[in-house]
């Protein structure tokens, strides 16, 4: 089953890995922040060495997305963010696993203080 791990974060300023640009995670003591930076690269080689793991990418600061509707018959171009949301999409996980357990046992290595991770099954037609 593949599932999509999506990673929503508000980095001050924008930067990778969202954790060091985070308030809530960087005002845990350091020993936290380790133990879930090794929670968080474990997962990623268990998932790499088992082939769970098909791909994943941070994105850029949402103030560089540019933005495509269709309004009045024509498409209208603008300049992202899509929303007046704190929180913005930082990057995603494509992981393909044997179900629905396995993928949240995946996940929860994913999320952290100040983040929000969204854990959605890839449509299959």
């Amino acid at each position: 089953m593949k599932y999509v791990i999506l990673i929503h974060s508000n980095p001050q300023p924008w930067g990778h890995p969202t954790g060091d640009f985070i308030p809530e995670l960087q005002s845990l003591p350091e020993e936290a922040r380790e133990k879930l930076s090794a929670a968080f690269e474990s997962i990623l080689e268990e998932l790499s060495a088992n082939g769970e793991l098909l791909g994943g990418q941070a994105l850029a600061d949402p103030a560089t997305s540019r933005l495509y509707r269709w309004e009045a018959g024509e498409p209208v171009v603008t300049d992202g963010p899509y929303s007046e949301a704190k929180e913005h999409l930082a990057g995603f996980f494509l992981i393909d696993v044997e179900s629905q357990e396995r993928a949240e046992e995946v996940v929860r290595s994913f999320s952290g203080p100040g983040e929000t991770v969204e854990l959605r099954p890839v449509a299959t037609y």
